[in-house]
């Protein structure tokens, strides 16, 4: 039926085949093994490569046949016909999935069908990304159909998994974390989950650490595993409703030994998910198989307390025997707690007794200097006490220190960087905290805090002075610490409406090379809620998303209990350079709005096109380098209504996009906001440079 004459029995064909191949897919624990049956006779039978000639401009011009076999083999990637692929059709499936980059249907496909072939070896992930397979993909994160975002999605994560280290540099090279951001803050979760599975591969390569810490994307892997059971996330879709295969899984292995603790407590949380679903199928045995018992072992007894919680989880759903829990609070650790960390660390087991003849607990552990290694606990092997130190250094790093840092001095350093989070314990022991550090000085940190680095001394006090630069700002954080937060743009947005946008725009803004802070869920905490409006406050641009009902809680609150309102407000009170991006925004009728954020309706915006993202980001940069004001004359100019979808042009002109209609004097309209533009005009769509309206 594939090859019939026909056309329209050819289509049918197809999607007779397709709804086949997906109802097996969707088959409850048995699903895998029945859809691999039907996939071997399409490969035995010589529909495969049917298909891929389809997927061929020159010998099918056809778009229906080209669609449904490009659904059909989307849905038939197992291993052996990926095996087929890789062989025979790579480079016209990437030159399908380039054609066709802005039909959503074929897009679909092809971005599904690249996300197969990064699971088939190193050298076709190579091939992959130099046919231009990955800037498709990374093209493609633009969009806002979900299905496509998801085939984005995993195929990244396949390809930080299968790729390898020259793959992952590739991927840096391409600015895959930066896209993986919008990806991660999806508000769908099987989105959120492969970008952080991801971004975690990559984290475990220290060669890519400060690109992957830079896109920001790996905070917000925490946050969303916090918030999720692993046991019933794995029955919430149906792309991993029947778990990873045996070689994706022990390729995820090294995972559980990252030295990342986002890396870690991801794997961990896979690893809980996928011995429950293992457990159904009664495939319990793969776990040993690949060898991750012994590492999910070392995470249960670690100080990550979520990877600890899901490796013991996962455990105790395979049927091993959960280890011994050390607490996260080392400085709260017996001395049985001590040795039983050593015995952790192989080479250090036989210091156990040693260590425990001379009454080490956590407090002491965290303090030991190599003098005391050497002198009191008779390490006299050089290299044995750095590698110590080197463990040691990486467990100060890791520790929790709650219990005794009330001003969070540990957060503070974490932002000098992170290894200083080693210097947690003895800066906390001398008496140090937030509030005194504008005063410390490289005597205080050498001889009271035994910091002998004299290079992260002076980061430190660098770091302190510009607390020092701000102290005389109302730029205060909680307990009057001072906020020393600088930023090109602080981009505020309504999460329910406004998520994909606001991250969009981080990444358009970084990749051309501005500093720019994105509220993540993890800030919202109450202890961090001045912080954020420091960060308003620090900003030299206030970028307002602005999509349907952003404004609706603004109304009425007089109290600003909104946050948008609060940080609207904080962005007028320091003068903030204030640019509303309008993505189907209607503005509200200004004296609705509370008089402390009324103003905000007298700025030019842009008008968001999401076809257009380039264009709109270029009228962005504008008004950020200034080319572009968005602050009109005095209020004496008579202020003139805009009709809907006017605001500034962002692109070429579209239908939506006439020129607005004015209503004369003092009368206001409800379906835009007023201009005081110096014509009193808005920017116009014809000319998106700079014309004004007359």
């Amino acid at each position: 039926m594939l090859t019939a004459n026909s056309l329209n029995e050819q289509c049918s064909a197809l999607r007779e085949m397709l709804n086949m191949i997906e109802q097996a897919w969707a088959t409850p624990s048995i699903g895998r093994d029945l859809a691999y049956s039907l996939c071997d006779v399409l490969l035995s039978d010589g529909g495969l490569e049917t298909l891929l000639r389809n997927c061929d401009s020159d010998y099918s011009p056809n778009h229906e046949i080209t669609l449904g076999s490009a659904r059909v083999l989307e849905q038939s990637m197992t291993i052996s016909n990926r095996e087929y692929v890789a062989k025979h059709g790579l480079d016209l499936v990437v030159k399908l999935a380039k054609r066709a980059r802005d039909d959503l249907e074929v897009t679909q496909a092809t971005v599904g069908i690249l996300e197969s072939l990064f699971k088939h070896n190193k050298d076709t992930c190579s091939l992959v990304i130099q046919f231009g397979g990955l800037d498709s993909i990374l093209y493609s994160c633009r969009t806002r159909d979900t299905a496509t975002l998801r085939h984005c999605a995993v195929a990244l994560a396949n390809l930080a998994i299968y790729g390898g280290e020259q793959n992952q540099h590739e991927m840096i090279a391409h600015k895959a974390p930066e896209w993986l951001f919008p990806l991660a803050f999806s508000n769908d979760d099987s989105i959120r989950y492969y970008a952080f599975l991801a971004i975690a591969s990559l984290s475990a390569n220290k060669e890519l650490e400060m690109a992957v810490m830079k896109s920001g994307t790996l905070q917000l892997v925490e946050p969303f595993i916090k918030t999720h059971n692993p046991v019933d996330f794995a029955q919430s879709d149906r792309s991993h409703i029947h778990g990873q295969s045996k070689e994706w899984l022990h390729h995820l292995v090294p995972l559980l030994s990252s030295k990342c603790n986002e890396a870690q407590s991801l794997a961990a949380f896979h690893f809980a998910m996928e011995a429950g679903i293992k457990q159904q199928q009664g495939k319990l045995e793969i776990f040993e198989e690949i060898g991750a018992i012994v590492p999910l072992k070392a995470l249960a007894s670690g100080t990550n307390k979520l990877a600890s919680k899901f490796a013991t989880q996962a455990l105790q759903i395979i049927g091993e025997e959960v280890p011994y829990k050390l607490s996260p609070q080392v400085p709260l650790w017996t001395t049985d707690d001590v040795a039983h960390w050593l015995k952790q660390q192989s080479e250090f087991a036989d210091l156990a007794p040693a260590f425990k003849e001379c009454h080490v607990d956590g407090d002491l552990l965290l303090l030991l200097t190599e003098e005391n290694l050497r002198e009191d606990l008779e390490m006299r092997n050089g290299i044995l006490r750095k590698r110590f130190l080197r463990e040691l250094n990486g467990l100060k790093q890791r520790a929790d220190y709650d219990s005794c840092d009330p001003s969070h001095l540990e957060d503070w350093l974490r932002q000098v960087g992170y290894e200083f989070r080693q210097y947690s314990y003895p800066m906390l022991k001398s008496g140090a905290d937030r509030r005194i550090l504008r005063w410390l000085t490289d005597d205080h940190l050498l001889k009271d805090c035994c910091i002998n680095n004299g290079i992260h001394r002076l980061r430190i006090i660098e770091a302190a002075k510009r607390i020092t630069s701000l102290a005389s700002s109302p730029v205060d954080g909680p307990d009057g610490i001072p906020c020393e937060k600088s930023l090109d743009c602080f981009i505020s947005y309504r999460r329910s409406s406004g998520s994909q946008l606001a991250s969009l725009l981080k990444v358009h803004l970084q990749l051309r090379g501005f500093t720019v802070f994105l509220d993540i869920e993890k800030l919202r905490a109450g202890k961090f809620d001045d912080n954020l409006l420091n960060s308003v406050r620090n900003a030299r641009n206030f970028v307002l998303v602005l999509t349907p009902t952003s404004l609706d809680r603004c109304v009425g609150d007089a109290e600003q209990k909104d946050w948008v309102h609060r940080e609207i407000v904080a962005a007028i009170e320091a003068g903030c350079n204030i640019i509303p991006v309008l993505d189907s925004f209607q503005w509200p009728v200004p004296d609705t709005l509370p008089e402390d954020m009324r103003a905000i309706c007298y700025f030019n915006g842009i008008r968001w096109i999401h076809d257009y993202q380039d264009a709109c980001v270029d009228k962005l940069e504008k008004f950020i380098s200034g080319e572009i004001s968005t602050r009109g004359g005095p209020s004496s100019i008579p202020r003139a209504s805009l009709s809907k979808g006017n605001s500034i042009g962002s692109c070429p002109p579209t239908p939506e996009m006439h020129g607005p209609s004015f209503r004369g004097g003092d009368t206001q309209s409800s379906e835009g906001p007023p201009s005081l533009s110096s014509n009193g005009g808005y920017l116009s769509a014809e000319d998106p440079a700079s014309k004004k309206l007359p």
